[in-house]
């Protein structure tokens, strides 16, 4: 048998699309499985995108673009970063259109990692950030935040991890798991040492309309100087409900987005032609949409936080934003639950999808053990249920 290479020998399969699969399985086999693992708004797109995608097939409109992307979509994506969020200094030679925005970050960390890089993540973190980072040959270095603190890294304890060794940091905001966001006075204190430490900045803002408790605030518009070492990461996946037409974007200096269009121009080329003209369509007429999904899901959220923590020994934390919760079921550990005892948290994903057919994910995926996270993109009378069932496992 050939032997793999050594870059992915220890890379770890996703969490998040192994649990959803799992659920798909179960309910192709005729059981309903309530999925709250996928980070996969329920929605269908916008009816302007839809229209638009049709009206490109029909116009033959399946040819290659330029590379990093059309040049249309580059320029509306420049005026949304300059309007929305004050990023000024944009035009198309800072912008690349990716085939979804894992796309994009992984592309940014190849080309901005070296073979024994640090990279600084602050845990909980997504799944993919810490395998990507192997993948470009660089060493995660999770900063392990806690409950107490919100999951929030603390500003005025942050240059201790900057050590010699390490070359950037990811910033998710709002987080996928934990929904916590960061203040224009944090996140300026974030940049400003990253400046100071000479280190990238990666600021993977792809929940930023997910905002709940104020106004989302870019680490790029914040100074020229933190413009120039940051690299941010979005998409239309979750604000258009569009995940699996793979379109993602990220904005930085033209010299960092020159090596991104290289490493794209070998890989996967354009992204799907069809799926940014529709994209053009979203910027240009579906904001409504946006505002409406969000108006919902923050429903979603204030039930699913109030209903986790009415039950027996679990903690939940409000979200700021994004369209998870990160609940603690430490209390539930080394107990009995439907005949099993978990000992971690996937232990217990696993006996709440088997026993109460319902789908999480363990926490120790993200970096921290002792949770679970759930997506609420399924609408609240099937949220109702999920909790239902939850409850009647843990009363047992």
């Amino acid at each position: 048998m050939l032997e793999f290479a050594k870059r992915v020998q220890k890379i770890e399969p996703s969490a998040t699309l192994t649990m959803a699969a799992r659920s798909k399985e179960m309910i192709k086999s005729g059981l309903d499985v309530i999925s709250l693992a996928a980070g996969e708004p329920d929605w269908d797109p916008p009816q302007e995108a839809k229209d638009a995608s049709i009206k490109a097939v029909q116009g033959g409109n399946a040819h290659y673009t330029e590379n990093s992307g059309l040049p249309g979509l580059k320029d509306l994506i420049a005026e949304k970063l300059k309007n929305e969020n004050a990023i000024m200094t944009l035009d198309k030679k800072n912008i690349i259109i990716t085939a979804g925005a894992k796309f994009a970050l992984y592309s940014a960390l190849q080309a901005l990692v070296n073979e024994g890089d640090e990279v600084l993540v602050p845990a909980p973190y997504w799944v993919s950030y810490v395998e990507q980072i192997r993948l470009a040959g660089g060493v995660p270095k999770p900063i392990v935040t806690s409950e107490d603190e919100g999951f929030k890294i603390e500003v005025d304890d942050l240059e201790k991890y900057f050590t010699p060794g390490v070359k950037g940091i990811i910033l998710n905001y709002p987080s996928n798991p934990s929904g916590v966001t960061y203040t224009r006075e944090e996140l300026q204190a974030i940049g400003e040492l990253a400046v100071k430490k000479n280190v990238f900045i990666i600021s993977d803002e792809i929940y930023e309309y997910f905002s709940y408790t104020g106004k989302h605030v870019s680490m790029a518009s914040l100074s020229k100087e933190i413009f120039n070492n940051t690299v941010t990461i979005n998409g239309f996946s979750k604000a258009y409900s569009m995940p699996g037409w793979r379109v993602g974007y990220a904005a930085a200096a033209p010299e960092i987005i020159k090596k991104m269009d290289e490493i794209q121009s070998h890989s996967t080329s354009n992204p799907n032609t069809i799926a940014q003209q529709a994209c053009i369509a979203c910027l240009k007429s579906s904001r409504y949409y946006v505002e409406k999904m969000v108006m919902e899901f923050k429903v979603r959220r204030d039930y699913i936080v109030s209903a986790l923590s009415s039950l027996h020994g679990v903690r939940c934390q409000v979200p700021d934003g994004a369209f998870y919760v990160y609940p603690n079921i430490q209390y539930y550990l080394d107990k009995e639950i439907g005949g099993s005892i978990p000992v971690n948290s996937s232990d217990f994903s696993g006996i709440l999808l088997e026993k109460a057919h319902v789908s999480v994910v363990p926490g120790s995926a993200f970096g921290l053990e002792g949770y679970v996270r759930l997506s609420y993109t399924q609408p609240v009378n099937r949220l109702e249920e999920a909790v239902k069932r939850i409850r009647n496992l843990l009363d047992k």
